[in-house]
């Protein structure tokens, strides 16, 4: 996989209604920013969270990828989001046996005004 392979199976397995393979794309301690003005922490929770949003059988889009800055088996990839949210940014880690695993997710945040 690559670090840009976690948007698209995000996707794929939010659409299919699967929270548990959504939180399979999250490290252990995983800090997600969501929902909006709290944050949502480890794996378990963040199932929980999607297994909740995903009972109400949302759609989502593939977002085109903007280029993804990497270094040292950190990588941050971002999306221009299609719904109006701003930005969506996630910073993933290289996992041993190469994968790569979401660390920290901004899924949505708004441009500061004034």
């Amino acid at each position: 996989m690559t670090p840009e392979d976690i948007t698209r199976l995000f996707v794929e397995r939010s659409n299919a209604g699967d929270a548990d393979g959504v939180a399979a794309l999250y490290e252990e301690d995983a800090v997600m920013a969501f929902p909006p003005g709290r944050t949502t922490v480890g794996r378990a929770a963040i199932r929980d969270l999607w297994a909740e949003v995903l009972s109400r059988a949302p759609t989502f889009e593939q977002e085109p990828p903007l280029p993804t800055l990497e270094s040292d088996g950190i990588a941050l990839t971002s999306t221009p989001p299609r719904d109006g949210a701003g930005a969506r940014a996630q910073v993933v880690r290289r996992q041993p046996d190469g994968s790569w695993l979401r660390l920290l997710d901004q899924p949505e945040f708004q441009t500061p005004t004034g």
